[in-house]
């Protein structure tokens, strides 16, 4: 393919020289005099393992060239990648001004280029930038209409400086944002050298999950160092303790525990999280991640609270009361929060759950219903239809099988707040299906 790649930075050069690498045959454009006089004479603009050899190599094969002129570049090409800075202003939000002034140099060039371009955005953006910067600067510039004179994709890049060009060719997945699929086949393409499953999805589907990535990526990294800071009061080896933490690949890295929905509860992990946040003011330590998980957890719950209040409606049944399905445990469960909550605020409340209504006579949490929870055990119900005949809203609080069968049973006047994503696909039924965070 002949493909320009814009900003030959730090994704941008290892981009070119990589595709070159694979047969392609690049084109580099920056404004930046030295950095493209550089590519041009086979040294590599910035500093990064393996990339000189890998530059030298391309640009003497006639494969790698760099230029300062857009138009030059977008007519020799059928492929724009941007790859140029978006760095934060003082108040956390993005300079897109690199961004939108190469989206419009673009649309300038093809303003009087016949054959469909595709431009695609491989820069760190927000999720609908593209759509709201990105698309709005190349149609001014161009007079042309997205989707007919031109087409837009977004593939982000998950390359770690100082192991770059191994990250290139070994990556955990491809993936392309796009709305068309004419656009999305010729930047699949680029990657026919690549070995890594190749993912499709939105645009703005791909912008986010580039975010997604590098948060989780410093989520990690200060989770380590608390519990390390932690460790070395209590004069334990934390590398010893993380070591064996991370073998555990079927709960601890993984994605068990990976999918948006509602709040954690149980015997466990709530009486856990306090303990150590208490070990951790006992020895005069500060853990501001640790310390704001139950908070977060907590406002879960109130997202929770205020979807219901926001129906207007008052007559509220819960489809499952323990805090997993398969389970009579109500210790700290949320839902069980969650219908406490509902009762002060003068709701109506009916709860059917197989496990509890057996436990509520024979059960080990027998004791704690009665004792605990007296005024929400008379409100347990023996049937789904008993529930679902009673309510306006009916909330989906785990995911038992049965209660994808009972989602077809509601009526076009019943809302549901599904908590748990009882099914993947969004179900075909009467009632007004609403996901807690989806």
């Amino acid at each position: 393919m002949n493909v320009s790649v814009f900003g030959l930075g730090y994704v941008g050069s290892v981009s070119a020289a990589s595709f070159a690498a694979d047969g392609h045959t690049v084109v580099g454009v920056d404004v930046n005099a030295d950095k493209v006089a550089s590519l041009n004479e086979g040294r590599s603009p910035i500093v990064e393992k393996g990339l000189d050899a890998l530059i030298r190599d391309n640009a003497a094969s006639g494969r790698l060239r760099a230029t300062t002129s857009t138009a030059e570049a977008v007519h020799a090409t059928d492929l724009s990648l941007i790859c140029v800075g978006t760095p934060s202003r003082k108040n956390g939000s993005l300079d897109l001004a690199y961004l939108e002034r190469v989206a419009e140099q673009i649309g300038e060039a093809l303003r009087d280029k016949d054959a469909y371009h595709v431009v695609c955005v491989r820069s760190t953006v927000l999720p609908g930038t593209t759509h709201d910067v990105v698309i709005p600067a190349l149609e001014r510039a161009s007079g042309k209409k997205y989707g007919a004179g031109f087409g837009v994709t977004v593939n982000p890049e998950f390359l770690r400086e100082g192991t770059a060009i191994h990250d290139f060719r070994n990556p955990p997945l491809t993936l392309v944002g796009h709305n068309y699929r004419s656009d999305a086949e010729p930047t699949q393409a680029l990657y026919a050298k690549v070995e890594a499953p190749m993912i499709t999805t939105s645009i703005r589907t791909a912008e986010m999950i580039k975010y997604a990535s590098n948060t989780w990526h410093a989520l990690k990294v200060t989770f380590a160092n608390e519990v390390g800071n932690l460790c070395k009061r209590l004069k334990i080896d934390s590398h010893e303790v993380m070591d064996i933490f991370c073998r555990d690949e079927k709960l601890n890295l993984s994605a068990y525990y990976m999918k948006p929905g509602f709040a954690f509860g149980g015997s466990c992990l709530p009486k856990d999280v306090r303990a150590m946040q208490y070990r951790a003011k006992e020895v005069d330590l500060e853990m501001p991640v640790i310390q704001s998980i139950l908070s977060s957890n907590q406002l879960q719950i109130q997202h929770a609270i205020d979807e219901i209040v926001d129906t207007g409606k008052k007559r509220v049944g819960l489809l499952g009361f323990s805090f997993k399905a398969g389970t009579d445990d109500l210790r700290e469960s949320p839902i069980v929060i969650l219908a406490e909550a509902l009762l002060g605020k003068g709701y109506q409340l009916c709860i059917y759950d197989r496990n509890v209504s057996i436990a509520r006579l024979v059960g080990a949490n027998k004791d704690y219903i009665n004792k605990q929870i007296p005024h929400l055990s008379s409100l347990l119900s023996e049937s789904i239809d008993e529930v679902l005949d009673a309510s306006d809203v009916i909330v989906v609080g785990n995911a038992a099988p049965e209660f994808e069968d009972a989602l077809m049973r509601t009526r076009p006047d019943h809302i549901i707040l599904d908590l748990v994503r009882v099914k993947k696909e969004r179900p075909r039924i009467p009632a007004d299906y609403r996901g807690i965070c989806w």
